[in-house]
C-alpha cells in the first residue's frame, strides 16, 4: 500500500543535507551536514522537490513513530485497551502506567523522530515556495509544488500535535535550525502553537486537491487530511489539558469547536470524496488485505512497508491476537489487551465487538484457534491472522497501514461541535446516528434502542461512549478522555465495573464463569452466548475456557506496592493484572509523559512537565 518507499533512501540523504549545517547543541534538532549548495539543488526541481516531502513523511513511519511507539505503547491504558499487561516496569509499561521514566528510550527515540519531522517539514515549507517554478512553471509544475507545500504544512502540524498532546507545552521552531542560532528552546505555549498549527492548515488546505484531483489514490495528504487534521486540532485547542497539575480549558474554546465543526461540515458535503464505508468488517479486512478501502473512509494513514525497523509497522505483530509459529500465519505477540468490561461495554448485536475485540489465539505450531480468558482476550483490528496474503514465519513487520483519521471522525467531531454550539438537532443527531447504525450492520432500529439524545448532556454522553466503541484500538480513546477531563472518572468506573464483573452483579449478572466451544475449519464456533450463565455441565465436545471466572481478586484490586519496578527485559514471575487500580490512580496528574532527560541537558531553557 505504500506510495513511494522507492525514494526513501534518496529522498533521506537530500533532507538530511537541506538543512545544511551540522547542529550539536540540540540532539532533537540534529541534522546532517552535506554540501551546502544541496538544498539550492534539492529545491531547483520539481522531483527534487518531491523527493523532499516524501523524506518528511517518512519520519511518520516505522518502530520509533505510528508503526509501534506512538501507535501501540502511547495510547494506553483507560477504560478500552492495556499495553502490555503485567507488572510495572521502566519501558513501556512504565508509559502505560502513567509512571514513565525521562531516560526510556521509548519516549527518547519518538521524541527525537517527530522533531526530526518537523525540521525536515520546516526545510520544505521555506524552500518550496522560494522556488520559481512555483510561480513561474507550467500549470502542473505550480500545481505540484502548491501540492507539495500544502504537504509540507500538514506533515509539520501532524508532528507538533502529536508532540503537544504527549509532551504539552515543547519547543516549537517554525523554521530550519541554522548555524549560531541559539538552541537553548523555552517550552513554548501549547495554545500558541496549536493556533499556528490551525491557520498553517488553513492555507495548506487550499494548496492541496481532493483525493478525485490526483490521477492515483495512495498515502499523500489531500483536502480531506487537512481538513480533518484542522478539526482534530482545533478540538485539542478546545479542550481541556494539563497545565501544572491542573486540567483547564481555554477562555475561547468555542471559538475552536467553530472551526472544527465548520471542516467537519465542508467534509460531510463532500461524499463523492470520502463517506463511510457500508461494512465495518470490510473496512478492517481492507487493511489487513493490504488494498484500499474503495469509500476512502480512512482520510490520513502513514504508509508502511520495507520490512525495516524505520519505515515498517509492528502492528499485527506486538498486538492482536497471540500467535506463536503457526506454519500458515506465523508468530505473534499479543502484547495489547482489552479491558474486560469493554467486551461488555458493545450491545450483543454491535458488529463492532467481533472486529475490535479477538478472544482467541493460536497454541504453538497451530493453524487452529483456541480461545483465551476473558482477562487476556486481545485488540483485533490489525490481526495477522487476517493478512492477505498471508506471512508465515518470525517477521515483525507486516506492512499494516496506520489509519491517523477516518470519515466516521468526522461524523462524531460534527455531533460534538454541532452539540456543544447548538445543543441537540436532526443535523447533528443524524450524524451521530450514521456510524451508530453502520455499527449495528445498518440496523437503524437497533442502533436507536436505548440512545438518548434528547438534551445537551445527553448527547454529549452518547457522543462520548459512541467514540468509545468505534474507534477501540485506533490511539484516540485515551486523548479524548484527557481533551474532556474524564480520563481519572472513567478509569475509577472502570475499576468499579470490573468489581462487578468479578462479583457477577448487575450488570454482569448473566456473564457466564466459563464459556465452551468446539473449532471448525480452524476457527471458534461458540456453543452458547456471551450473555447467558454458564449451564449446570459442559456441553458434549466442547472444550471450555474460565470467563468470568477468570477476572479475580487480584486483577481487580492490582495489589502490587507502591513503586515497585520490574526492570526492563525481565519477565514478571506474577502478572496481577495492570495499572486500573492501586498503582494507576495516584498516578494521575501525569497524563504528559516527561521531557527527555537527554534533551533536558542540552536545552539549557526548557523545563520538565510537571511531576517527573
Amino acid at each position: 500500500m505504500n506510495f513511494t518507499r522507492t525514494f526513501r533512501a534518496s529522498a533521506a540523504m537530500l533532507l538530511a543535507g537541506a538543512g545544511g549545517l551540522a547542529l550539536n547543541a540540540c540532539s532533537y534538532l540534529d541534522v546532517e551536514q552535506l554540501a551546502l549548495n544541496t538544498t539550492e539543488a534539492t529545491f531547483s526541481t520539481v522531483s527534487g522537490a518531491t523527493s523532499a516531502v516524501i523524506g518528511t513523511y517518512d519520519l511518520l513511519s516505522g518502530d520509533q513513530t505510528y508503526g509501534t511507539r506512538i501507535s501501540t505503547y502511547f495510547p494506553y491504558d483507560t477504560d478500552e485497551m492495556i499495553s502490555s499487561s503485567g507488572l510495572f516496569d521502566t519501558g513501556r509499561r512504565g508509559i502505560a502506567r502513567y509512571k514513565a521514566y525521562a531516560t526510556n528510550t521509548d519516549i527518547v527515540n519518538p521524541w527525537n523522530n517527530l522533531y526530526q519531522g518537523v525540521e525536515r517539514a520546516n526545510i520544505c515549507i521555506q524552500n518550496i515556495p522560494a522556488m520559481a517554478l512555483y510561480t513561474s512553471g507550467t500549470a502542473s509544475d505550480t500545481a505540484a509544488l502548491h501540492r507539495l507545500h500544502g504537504e509540507a504544512l500538514t506533515l509539520r502540524a501532524q508532528f507538533l500535535y502529536e508532540l503537544v498532546r504527549n509532551w504539552g507545552d515543547v519547543p516549537a521552531q517554525f523554521t530550519p535550525s541554522v548555524s549560531g542560532q541559539d538552541f537553548n528552546l523555552p517550552n513554548a505555549d501549547r495554545d500558541a502553537t496549536l493556533k499556528r498549527l490551525i491557520d498553517d492548515l488553513a492555507v495548506a488546505e487550499k494548496l492541496v486537491p481532493y483525493r478525485s484531483g490526483v490521477a492515483v489514490a495512495n498515502e499523500r495528504i489531500t483536502k480531506g487530511a487537512v481538513k480533518a487534521l484542522r478539526a482534530r486540532i482545533a478540538l485539542q485547542r478546545g479542550g481541556y489539558a494539563l497545565r501544572g497539575n491542573t486540567m483547564s480549558r481555554p477562555a475561547d474554546y468555542l471559538d475552536y469547536y467553530r472551526i472544527a465543526r465548520q471542516e467537519c461540515l465542508e467534509l460531510m458535503n463532500q461524499r463523492r470524496e470520502h463517506t463511510l464505508n457500508p461494512s465495518y468488517e470490510n473496512l478492517w479486512r481492507s487493511v489487513n488485505q493490504l488494498v484500499r478501502d474503495p469509500s476512502n473512509e480512512i482520510l490520513f494513514e502513514v504508509g508502511m512497508s520495507g520490512s525495516t525497523a524505520t519505515g515498517d509497522s509492528k502492528l499485527g505483530y506486538y498486538n492482536g491476537p497471540r500467535l506463536t509459529a503457526s506454519p500458515t500465519y506465523g508468530t505473534t505477540q499479543g502484547a495489547v489487551t482489552v479491558v474486560p468490561t469493554y467486551f461488555y461495554a458493545f450491545d450483543s448485536t454491535d458488529v463492532r465487538r467481533d472486529i475490535t475485540v479477538a478472544p482467541y489465539q493460536y497454541a504453538s505450531g497451530s493453524n487452529n484457534q483456541s480461545a483465551v480468558a476473558l482477562n487476556t482476550i486481545y485488540d483485533g483490528k490489525f490481526r495477522r491472522d487476517w493478512r492477505t496474503p498471508a506471512l508465515p514465519g518470525a517477521s515483525n513487520y507486516l506492512g499494516y497501514n496506520w489509519p491517523l483519521i477516518r470519515f466516521a471522525d468526522v461524523l462524531l467531531m460534527y455531533a460534538e461541535t454541532d452539540n456543544e454550539l447548538n445543543g441537540p438537532n436532526q443535523s447533528n443527531q443524524a450524524a451521530f446516528m450514521e456510524v451508530r447504525t453502520r455499527g449495528f450492520g445498518g440496523n437503524a432500529t437497533r442502533a436507536a434502542a436505548g440512545v438518548n439524545l434528547t438534551s445537551k448532556n445527553n448527547m454529549f454522553n452518547a457522543i462520548v461512549n459512541e467514540r468509545l466503541l468505534e474507534f477501540g484500538s485506533e490511539g484516540i480513546r485515551k486523548y479524548d478522555l484527557l481533551r474532556w477531563n474524564l480520563l481519572e472518572q472513567k478509569i475509577s468506573e472502570a475499576k468499579a465495573n470490573l468489581a462487578l464483573l468479578q462479583a457477577g452483579t448487575a450488570p454482569y449478572n448473566r456473564v457466564p464463569a466459563t464459556l465452551y466451544y468446539t473449532v471448525v475449519n480452524g476457527a471458534i464456533r461458540w456453543s452458547r452466548s456471551f450473555y447467558r450463565p454458564a449451564p449446570a455441565t459442559a456441553p458434549a465436545g466442547t472444550t471450555s475456557v474460565a470467563w468470568r471466572s477468570s477476572i479475580n481478586a487480584a486483577y481487580v484490586a492490582d495489589l502490587r506496592p507502591q513503586g515497585t519496578v520490574v526492570p526492563v527485559g525481565t519477565t514478571p514471575t506474577t502478572s496481577r493484572g495492570f495499572g486500573l487500580a492501586a498503582e494507576y490512580l495516584p498516578n494521575l496528574g501525569k497524563e504528559l509523559l516527561p521531557i527527555p532527560q537527554t534533551t533536558l541537558d542540552s536545552d539549557a531553557a526548557l523545563k520538565q512537565n510537571f511531576g517527573y
